[in-house]
């Protein structure tokens, strides 16, 4: 049973910074690659960012490239999602996912069809 825990959500005021982690039960390389999306109140689910555990590739929604960083230690079994520039319409719930399988090419994990597990999300608030 794979686990995925996130943290690191909160408050904060627009074009403050928060970052996001998540820490899975077994190691980060047995996933081709982890993702966090995201679902706003009344909207369906959008891939914000994914990496490969492997190469570290990247894949980045258009609405978060430049203010939005991915990135993974492997090591801890943990990846982080750095937030800056937060603007109100990124209050969302957020959460991790994984992916088993190969996938290519890799921006198909922004996708959340193409993602086996799903953790329990964390709420992040962009307000004044």
């Amino acid at each position: 049973q794979v686990q995925l825990v996130e943290s690191g959500g909160g408050l904060v005021q627009p074009g403050g910074s928060l970052r996001l982690s998540c820490a899975t039960s077994g190691s980060t390389l047995d996933y081709y690659a982890i993702g966090w999306f995201r679902q706003a109140p009344g909207k369906g689910r959008e891939g914000v960012s994914c990496i490969s555990s492997s190469d570290g590739s990247t894949a980045y929604a258009d609405s978060v490239k430049g203010r939005f960083t991915i990135s993974r230690d492997n090591a801890k079994n943990t990846v982080y999602l750095q937030m800056n520039s937060l603007k109100p319409e990124d209050t969302a719930v957020y959460y991790c996912t994984v992916r088993k399988a190969r996938l290519l090419p890799f921006g198909l994990c922004l996708s959340p069809y193409n993602n086996d597990f799903w953790g329990q999300g964390t709420q992040v608030t962009v307000s004044s």
